[in-house]
């Protein structure tokens, strides 16, 4: 389970440090990186990658749109390894498209996590924090 918030500097070389915590949950099979859906790059261990793929081979999904989001994702994404460091190489392309330059904020997200541009960070969170306390209180009336 991935959960926290971490602050971390981008190397000259596109490298992310990667939480310790993280990395025991990781394990030696790496992480898989794709584009998140809100502008984010989503990490997920091997294992959770694996259950992802199997889902959207046997989803219920129309074909013609599960190959549509079978190309959305899986062309966008890394398997990489983690580096003696603790650090991953996170591609160019990622990091574009989730506007990371010099800082990223690694946040769990239980079965995965995200990495996110600092700025882009502060506003989700705010928008989620609002949102989960609503979500919560709802599920609290309906039991």
């Amino acid at each position: 389970m991935f959960f926290g918030e971490f602050e971390y500097k981008v190397d000259e070389k596109g490298r992310v440090p990667i939480p310790p915590k993280f990395r025991r949950e990781v394990g030696k099979e790496g992480v898989v990186l794709t584009q998140g859906i809100e502008e984010c790059i989503t990490a997920y261990p091997l294992a959770e990658w694996k259950k992802l793929a199997t889902t959207l081979i046997t989803g219920p999904v129309p074909r013609n749109k599960l190959r549509r989001l079978n190309r959305a994702i899986f062309a966008t994404a890394f398997s990489l390894s983690i580096d003696a460091q603790g650090r991953i190489a996170v591609p160019t392309s990622l990091r574009q498209y989730a506007g990371i330059e010099n800082e990223v904020i690694i946040a769990g997200a239980n079965n995965y996590f995200e990495l996110w541009n600092k700025e882009q960070w502060e506003q989700e969170k705010s928008i989620s924090q609002e949102q989960a306390w609503q979500t919560i209180e709802s599920l609290e009336t309906d039991k």
